[in-house]
């Protein structure tokens, strides 16, 4: 049951970065955002980068709270969250914005579809008109361009 919730957990998250990336990333929160889409920040860190301390507070609190509970099941959540967050930053920062050189030379069509979609997400460096706010779901769109390349 506990792979369960942990499953559910990171499927979900996919669902909630889409509206806090649209809402609250490109809404409330836009000023730590911005950066990203602008590139105005020097050196290897952004503001942005804040987020993944953002996130990490309530996937902590959870899995802390769930393991003095008997590892209930607010440790699996947590947990899920957690491992939504490493998958974002190793495809996000690392394989999308090659912060590390990593499948830089890929021709997987999915992996492909994923890039594409984010540069589409970059066409707009304001906060206006954006689209792909998602992560690993990808418009079936993009996904069509590489799959049909790949045969």
């Amino acid at each position: 049951m506990n792979f369960i919730i942990l499953l559910i957990t990171f499927i979900l998250m996919e669902g909630a970065t889409w509206l806090i990336h649209k809402y609250v990333m490109h809404g409330l929160l836009w000023g730590l955002h911005r950066d990203h889409h602008d590139h105005s920040t020097k050196g290897p860190f952004e503001n942005n980068d804040f987020f993944f301390v953002i996130f990490a507070l309530p996937a902590i609190a959870l899995m802390y709270y769930g393991s003095i509970n008997h590892y209930n099941y607010f440790f699996y959540v947590g947990l899920g969250i957690t491992l939504y967050g490493m998958a974002y930053f190793l495809v996000h920062d690392i394989f999308i914005h090659q912060r590390i050189k990593w499948l830089d030379n890929t021709q997987n069509p999915y992996l492909l579809a994923i890039r594409r979609a984010h540069k589409q997400h970059h066409k707009h460096i304001n906060k206006e008109n954006g689209e792909c706010f998602g992560f690993l779901y990808v418009p079936l769109k993009y996904f069509r361009m590489y799959y049909k390349k790949s045969k």
